[in-house]
């Protein structure tokens, strides 16, 4: 039985080794997406355009909603897209995740492929998707304000540790996925759960502050505050709080990984 590394500086040099695949997996990812459709890739630029005139129909012409007492209307929607945005970029990745390995059985079974590379894959294209979303939203914002925060420069900053915790949880929901096949019905609802329990739809102020601190269990929280921070208000980002989410992703990372190499000894036999 082969034995598999689970030590993370061992996974990182393997990302840098295979950069080339992952770049060539990313680019078919991203044109099968799209292939066959008649305007192809600009559906990836052209669905936030459509969301934003539809959110600033909705909630800016109907509801004529505002976002506590700190924004006006004409940005209520930008500040929901937003979060929207960074949900959707875990709710992508974890709804690939369980049938990841499942789904690339030759990659298992007749090829010497680096398997762990694949959640990376997942996690990259969920950020160009988000990344091109981000752009048309954050433009349009710039459009209305008449101005771009510069601490928006600091938005990757923000980003980072988010995508590393969405490797290590790829990771470990991928491995489970071979040996559990209704892990999407579990997957789903969490996404979901993890939607409604995130600051999204809603100000963190309007959370009672006894439960605030629950709040900041669902990863998303903190990450969906950060960004609207450096994007949005011109605030600079919690940098204690950044720096102890960055060694959390850190840790779900290297145990996304550990379980990941644990157990993949048996995928060949359950596919």
């Amino acid at each position: 039985m082969q034995v598999h590394s689970a030590f993370l500086p061992n996974y990182i040099a393997t990302l840098v080794r295979c950069r080339d695949l992952i770049e060539q997996l990313v680019r078919r990812e991203f044109s099968s997406r799209y292939r066959g459709s008649v305007l192809g890739v600009f559906w990836a630029a052209l669905n936030p355009v459509l969301t934003v005139l539809v959110f600033s129909f909705v909630f800016g012409v109907i509801f004529r909603a505002r976002w506590g007492s700190e924004s006006t209307a004409p940005n209520f929607f930008i500040i929901v897209l937003l979060g929207m945005i960074i949900h959707g970029m875990l709710a992508e990745s974890l709804s690939r995740a369980p049938t990841l390995i499942l789904g690339r059985a030759s990659y298992v079974k007749r090829v010497v492929f680096p398997l762990e590379v694949l959640p990376v894959v997942t996690a990259v294209s969920a950020l160009i998707n988000a990344t091109i979303a981000l752009v048309v939203v954050l433009a349009a914002n710039a459009f209305m304000q008449r101005s771009i925060e510069p601490t928006l420069l600091l938005l990757p900053l923000v980003l980072a540790p988010f995508v590393i915790l969405i490797i290590g949880i790829v990771l470990f929901i991928a491995a489970i996925g071979v040996y559990i096949r209704d892990l999407s019905q579990i997957v789903n609802f969490i996404t979901m759960m993890a939607l409604f329990l995130a600051p999204v739809f809603y100000p963190l102020t309007m959370v009672p502050e006894k439960y605030r601190p629950l709040m900041f269990l669902n990863p998303l929280t903190f990450v969906i505050e950060q960004a609207r921070n450096v994007a949005l208000f011109g605030r600079m980002p919690d940098w204690p709080g950044l720096a102890i989410y960055t060694i959390f992703a850190v840790g779900v990372a290297w145990l996304g990984f550990w379980w990941f190499q644990r157990i993949r000894t048996g995928f060949a036999d359950v596919i």
